[in-house]
């Protein structure tokens, strides 16, 4: 008897090893997000490791062109004076804002020393909107702190803003820099400014 009710608690504590926990499921808000943080990540290995801009660039583009609503945010950016661009001055200004975004977060996360992110499970509303907390935890102990604003369309939720340490709008700083820029139906400046920084942001890697 001693030597089969061991047996049996040997055989019921490898069943419990086998069975993994449950774990909870990433809300939808919360998913393009988690993209965003692992990608960086693997961009950051990658510049480490010796990868160059352009196949950082290449990495990263698919994930933020899924991640992010980048014509809203572009028009948001624009302000007022979008719709007086013209259709051919808009099609360029969305190539082009879809390279400086990607660019900057290539520029930006250029070596991997040990950082994690962490996402906050309490999401935020704001309306409409849904506000995903997620933390850049650095090996010495400094955290960054930025909050995502989601939007749901077509039954997608995606990226329509970012908040630096929680508060600072990312597309309302665009707004401010963009708007003198744009001339009321001419944002040729505007596009040869974008030129100039995604040539500066990439050493000249990105042309597509």
């Amino acid at each position: 008897m001693k030597r089969r009710g061991l047996l049996a608690a040997a055989a019921a504590t490898s069943i419990g090893l086998a069975l993994p926990q449950a774990r909870a499921a990433t809300p939808p808000e919360a998913l393009p997000v988690d993209s965003l943080d692992s990608a960086l990540i693997a961009v950051m290995k990658a510049a480490s490791a010796g990868k160059s801009f352009a196949a950082r660039y290449a990495m990263l583009k698919p994930v933020v062109e899924a991640s992010f609503d980048l014509e809203l945010i572009l028009q948001n950016s624009a302000g007022l004076l979008w719709p007086q661009i013209p259709a051919a001055q808009k099609t360029e200004l969305g190539k082009l804002f879809r390279q400086y975004t990607i660019a900057t977060y290539v520029s930006n996360f250029n070596a991997y020393g040990g950082q994690h992110f962490t996402t906050d499970p309490d999401i935020r509303r704001a309306g409409d909107s849904r506000i995903v907390s997620t933390t850049l935890n650095e090996q010495d102990g400094k955290a960054v702190k930025l909050a995502y604003v989601m939007r749901e369309a077509s039954g997608a939720w995606k990226i329509t803003d970012v908040l630096f340490e929680g508060t600072i709008s990312k597309v309302a700083a665009q707004r401010s820099d963009f708007s003198g820029l744009i001339d009321p139906g001419n944002a040729a400046r505007l596009i040869e400014a974008l030129r100039k920084k995604i040539a500066m942001l990439s050493g000249g890697a990105i042309s597509d």
